[in-house]
């Protein structure tokens, strides 16, 4: 089955100088995925994002939105409405209300009336924003002025949206309320790119991750992916009494491949390399050679252990 692919970059390069911030990047997002842009400060993430929003123009190389090629000139203007862009500073002008904030961009995008009245309800709706709509921005929380933020940038029902750090400096609740609405968006059928440091998040959106080291884009796959080849499986385990039983017991599976005691305590954490099924087999095993197991849980590293550990690759 032939993908469709929202965004396609090839050879895409910005160059600053002598400073490459963006490096002969290879960048394929399929149609409806929520797409997560990892790497640290100066890795060329909002560079990227720029291009693809055609707010910055490539040194080198294509980007094509939805198999359309995407200049920076003015041509294909359909094309760029297809495009939301969400920048991490983008100016929020406090002394409007949120509904005249919202109707002046509603206008920019050309929508008229009644649709324009219809859309601008329909996005504070989703942004809950609607009990505000008559209040000045200046008012607002910082959640509240993000939401707002990304109100506006979805006004024009884009099919493409380009979100950079849009969670940055946000309290867990707003973060939360955040990613409500990015879900919600992406049922919809929006196709989303979102770079974010707090990867906690992105691990709860994304279905697929890009992770950018130095201008390269060093790995790019789906998150099921990247946990199944990198992500390591522990099992914890805990008993009554003497652990030497456990120990020697443990020994004879190789898909236990080591285990440590956590210390003053009688419990013990174990790599494992196997499937479900033999994580169940372990656990009848050890019970039918009469281990007194209080505990026996499986867990999996997470997206921020996985990142640390790439990036000491990286760096040996």
């Amino acid at each position: 089955m032939v993908k469709e692919l929202a965004i396609d970059t090839r050879g895409l390069t910005k160059q600053f100088d002598r400073h490459i911030a963006v490096n002969n990047l290879d960048l394929e997002v399929e149609t409806g995925e929520v797409y997560g842009l990892i790497g640290p400060n100066g890795a060329g993430k909002t560079t990227l994002i720029r291009m693809l929003a055609a707010a910055e123009e490539p040194t080198t190389g294509e980007i094509y939105i939805n198999g359309d090629r995407l200049l920076r000139d003015r041509t294909h203007s359909t094309l760029k409405r297809y495009l939301g862009y969400l920048p991490d500073d983008f100016p929020l002008y406090d002394d409007l209300t949120v509904w005249d904030y919202l109707d002046y961009f509603a206008r920019l995008y050309k929508l008229r009336d009644p649709k324009r009245s219809q859309r601008l309800w329909e996005v504070l709706d989703l942004v809950q924003l609607g009990h505000k709509r008559n209040d000045l921005i200046s008012t607002l929380s910082r959640g509240m002025k993000q939401r707002l933020s990304l109100a506006r940038t979805i006004v024009h029902e884009p099919i493409v949206l380009l979100l950079d750090e849009p969670v940055s400096g946000l309290d867990p609740i707003a973060r939360m309320q955040f990613r409500e609405i990015i879900k919600t968006l992406q049922e919809a059928g929006m196709t989303i790119l979102i770079s974010s440091h707090v990867l906690s998040d992105l691990a709860e959106l994304c279905t697929s991750v890009g992770i950018m080291e130095l201008g390269f884009l060093v790995e790019s796959a789906s998150l099921q992916e990247l946990y199944q080849r990198l992500s390591r499986q522990q099992i914890r385990l805990a008993v009554v009494g003497d652990l030497d039983p456990l120990l020697a017991e443990l020994k004879h599976y190789p898909t236990v491949e080591t285990w440590e005691v956590v210390p003053g305590t009688t419990r013990v954490r174990a790599t494992f390399n196997g499937s479900e099924e033999e994580s169940a087999e372990l656990l009848r095993s050890l019970v039918g050679a009469g281990i007194r197991l209080t505990e026996f849980y499986t867990t999996q590293e997470d997206l921020e252990t996985i990142f640390l550990k790439m990036g000491h690759q990286q760096a040996s």
